[in-house]
């Protein structure tokens, strides 16, 4: 089959299935970690790197790229305010205005805390790793049929129904 020929897969978009890898953090979620972590103590972003490491496991440690540009939101939000120690560092300390903020987006914050902390219990709990393996091969075995097939949307049907019956399945345990 010559290019001019070549039928790109999927060019229905409404058959077409997502192949988006969920992200580690959705829109705000690092912004209420990040305000958490500081309302227990003053924090520099150093410290907030290794503690937002250690909270999501896995050998995640989030960029200075990110945290820098989080803390600078949170103090133009007066969530929080930067001290300068002898050394000039920043260090920041939450405000009475980010207080409030994580008062109201407490269920938001435990929800962040909760998912992680399973992340971290599949990820880190030698018991789980059969059941680590076998996510990673319904990922990878998903990923390479996508990649190499070009699926019907009855195939796409089938597959998406087999995951939610195991879904079923499981939830049935």
């Amino acid at each position: 089959m010559s290019k001019a020929q070549k039928v790109e897969p999927f060019a229905d978009l409404e058959t077409a299935p997502v192949l988006r890898k969920q992200r580690l953090f959705e829109a705000g979620q690092m912004k209420l970690l990040a305000l958490h972590l500081i309302s227990f103590a003053p924090k520099y972003g150093y410290d907030l790197i290794k503690e937002v490491g250690e909270i999501v496991g896995g050998g995640y440690c989030p960029s200075a790229g990110t945290i820098y540009p989080t803390l600078n939101y949170l103090e133009e939000q007066q969530f929080v305010q930067v001290a300068l120690d002898d050394a000039e560092r920043k260090q920041y300390r939450i405000t009475a205005l980010g207080l409030k903020h994580l008062e109201v987006e407490q269920a938001s914050v435990e929800k962040i805390l909760s998912r992680f902390d399973t992340r971290k219990q599949i990820q880190n709990n030698e018991q789980y790793l059969d059941i680590k393996r076998a996510m990673e091969n319904l990922k990878a075995s998903l990923k390479l049929k996508i990649q190499h097939s070009e699926l019907s949307a009855e195939q796409i049907r089938v597959i998406a129904e087999q995951i939610d019956q195991a879904a079923v399945n499981i939830a049935r345990l």
